[in-house]
């Protein structure tokens, strides 16, 4: 099975779609040996959002590595942020800019299709199932799309990004009052940076599944690795850092489900 999903009691579904750290063994031989180590990982978000158990939500992780391939990208390869640097559905390069195969072993359609179908789909087929199993049972549902990132990658951005990155795809993913809501709840940590709708507005899985007119809210958070963990290998977690976000996060996400609620139990 190449997805993980915990099924909860509350109407809130947490998808991890880049924590993956597989890459199955028959494709190994074409990667740079840098790939192995899989760097571009979100690291140790499973461990970090630790209390999702506690809140009821569901829970949504891959095995495999977005090296393998993007699940957060459009199964036809449009890119997310035009104008921009981006990755692919079947990434090519790290986010320093550097070819991530050897030469000749790029995949090539037959490969990507292969890709998609074994790894992509069921993810998909997944995150579908759950958000329309919550929405039957509660009328409603609140997809979380939980990302991290290293603070300062000039491949994809300048300079360095706010700590926090919350986006709906400019406000049609979500209602309103929800990305209000988690921006608010972020006013609590002095120190920290936060932006709605920047650099990052949400990827495929944001756009795709946030549909508020059918009762399916989505927000995407990006949040800084500095954060909670070292962000050059061994990429280490941090108890000390992550001990003090920790409760930024359950705030801001136990806002966003109570923005969500207010607005369908009325």
């Amino acid at each position: 099975m190449s997805v993980d999903l915990h099924r909860g009691t509350v109407p809130l579904l947490v998808s991890m779609p880049h924590v993956g750290t597989l890459i199955p063994d028959d494709l190994k031989d074409g990667y740079q040996p840098r790939a192995l180590a899989v760097e571009d990982t979100d690291w140790h978000l499973h461990r970090l959002y630790d209390f999702l158990p506690a809140l009821g939500a569901s829970v949504l992780r891959p095995q495999v590595s977005r090296y393998v391939i993007d699940l957060n990208r459009p199964p036809d390869d449009t890119p997310m942020y035009p104008g921009a640097a981006n990755t692919e559905l079947c990434p090519t390069r790290f986010f320093t800019g550097d070819p991530l195969y050897r030469e000749g072993a790029t995949p090539d359609a037959s490969q990507r299709a292969r890709r998609r179908e074994a790894y992509w789909q069921p993810y998909h087929d997944a995150l579908r199932g759950e958000l329309d199993r919550l929405r039957a049972a509660h009328g409603f549902v609140l997809l979380w799309d939980a990302h991290s990132i290293r603070s300062r990658i000039p491949w994809l951005f300048e300079g360095r990004l706010p700590d926090l990155n919350i986006g709906t795809a400019s406000g049609t993913a979500a209602d309103p009052a929800i990305a209000s809501a988690v921006a608010a709840a972020c006013d609590g940590m002095p120190g920290l940076t936060h932006v709605v709708n920047g650099r990052f507005k949400g990827g495929y899985i944001t756009r795709h599944y946030g549909q508020p007119a059918q009762q399916v809210h989505a927000v995407q958070l990006e949040k800084c690795q500095s954060l909670y963990m070292q962000e050059q290998a061994p990429f280490a977690y941090d108890d000390t850092l992550a001990q003090a976000v920790q409760p930024l996060l359950r705030r801001m996400v136990e806002a966003a489900l109570a923005a969500a609620r207010s607005l369908h139990e009325r």
